[in-house]
């Protein structure tokens, strides 16, 4: 962000310095309009990176680049701001130019790994990561090392990067929940709930985490709530995928009360559970 006054004040004392100034001042002079000039496009930089919209910074960093292709920072913020905009595809272009500049660094193979993956090229995304050094230990490369060991049903390794990723990040919660559902789609359903509950617990607003636990559960055969924070709607949300694990599993009668549970509980018309039971009813009456 500008900040007109103390812009307007060193252009003042640069005005001053200019007027009294002796010859051969003249270099000096363009070096301190010069750092006031990046200092203050650093800032909008920064800017751009966290609370702009993501399509303005795009915009913004595209003119940047074009107008000087060789700055590597300009092109990570680039490909920062398309990753933001969701234009994927775009970002592995973008990253792959990082990755080829002569002053890339090894986390830009990592940024170049995510872009890959967000575009479901799996198969690229490891041939990108197993040139990353092994001394680049940093909780994004692990967290990525394990969904690409996922992809390929690897889950040894998928569970050590897991592991190693957790250690490496204060904010657990997502990569818990990501592991957790690495266990449930294997069949593990113990150890999917136990993450999914340890996530809930580093993150009480993690909702994806709470509905996994109770996909956990129901595969399970228990057909009980976890005793989880969770505001109204929350709870009628869980009592209906419930319902529906319990209808999935064969248990009709249960899943029908799950439904009618989980309408009655929201605090308004919950569409998706009353269409769903109708359907039930309308299937078994025929």
């Amino acid at each position: 962000m500008r900040h007109p006054i103390l812009l307007s004040i060193c252009a003042a004392g640069i005005m001053g310095l200019s007027a009294c100034q002796k010859p051969g001042e003249d270099a000096e002079v363009d070096r301190a309009l010069q750092d006031i000039n990046v200092v203050d496009e650093t800032n909008l930089n920064d800017v751009m990176l966290t609370v702009a919209d993501a399509d303005e910074a795009v915009a913004y960093f595209k003119k940047a680049t074009s107008q000087q292709p060789d700055r590597i920072d300009l092109r990570r913020g680039l490909g920062q701001s398309l990753i933001r905009a969701k234009r994927h595809t775009e970002a592995v272009a973008t990253w792959q130019k990082v990755v080829e500049h002569e002053d890339s660094l090894p986390n830009d193979k990592v940024e170049l790994a995510d872009a890959l993956i967000r575009t479901n090229d799996w198969k690229r995304a490891k041939e990108v990561l197993d040139t990353v050094p092994p001394t680049h230990e940093t909780f994004k490369r692990y967290r990525l090392e394990a969904m690409v060991a996922d992809s390929n049903k690897q889950w040894k390794k998928a569970d050590s990067f897991y592991e190693t990723a957790v250690g490496l990040t204060t904010r657990p919660a997502p990569v818990m929940n990501n592991w957790g559902y690495s266990k449930l789609s294997r069949g593990d359903y113990s150890g999917a709930e136990r993450l999914f509950t340890e996530a809930i617990q580093n993150d009480q607003s993690l909702f994806t985490a709470k509905n996994n636990l109770v996909l956990a559960r129901g595969a399970q055969k228990n057909y009980n709530l976890p005793v989880i924070p969770s505001t109204q709607i929350e709870r009628a949300q869980l009592l209906y995928t419930l319902g529906l694990s319990a209808i999935k599993q064969g248990d009709t009668a249960i899943g029908k009360g799950l439904l009618r549970d989980a309408i009655d509980t929201h605090p308004q018309h919950f569409e998706e559970a009353s269409r769903s039971l109708a359907a039930l009813e309308a299937n078994v009456s025929n």
